[in-house]
């Protein structure tokens, strides 16, 4: 166990503990470290492409803090109006053959999203997918599926995918 007092460190060149500064008397500094964070640290670009990317079940209601509400499914859902998505990208949806194999059992996650992600790769699924990549730059954006587990759901996959560079 070293004995320093947690609460005596301060870092060089943040004021603190020099003199004049505000920290406690017989304060020690540590050369070369960076001054601790004050509030939040600055984001990434891809954290603000995360945070302006949300996803949810098409059934939940829709709330402002939405944004523009994106339906990623082949088909469209049962008694869920026009109204409520403002844009539909069939082609990001999972083809029905791979999503009926992997309900059936008869694939692992695993597979089901290297498969997924090689659907995408298509011209069809690319125009979509920059589409949608244009409308997560100007606001936010939910992305909407049917499955109960985002963690296993292509709707996962493709917020993941999002902030990576333009190639799948």
């Amino acid at each position: 166990k070293i004995g320093i007092d947690i609460s005596q460190i301060v870092y060089e060149g943040t004021g603190v503990g020099e003199r004049g500064g505000r920290g406690a008397p017989g304060c020690r500094v540590l050369p070369g470290r960076p001054p601790p964070p004050l509030g939040r640290l600055p984001r990434t670009e891809s954290a603000n492409l995360m945070a302006a990317v949300k996803t949810k079940r098409i059934y939940e209601p829709a709330k402002r803090s939405d944004g523009a509400r994106v339906l990623i499914m082949r088909l469209w859902p049962r008694g869920i109006r026009k109204e409520h998505v403002d844009l539909w990208l069939k082609e990001l949806g999972a083809p029905l053959t791979l999503l009926r194999e992997y309900r059936a059992g008869g694939m692992k996650w695993s597979d089901y999203r290297k498969r997924y992600l090689a659907g995408l790769k298509s011209p069809e699924a690319q125009t979509a997918l920059n589409e949608l990549r244009k409308l997560v730059a100007r606001r936010r954006v939910t992305i909407l599926c049917v499955c109960h587990d985002e963690s296993r759901c292509h709707r996962g996959i493709l917020k993941k995918l999002l902030p990576r560079d333009r190639s799948v």
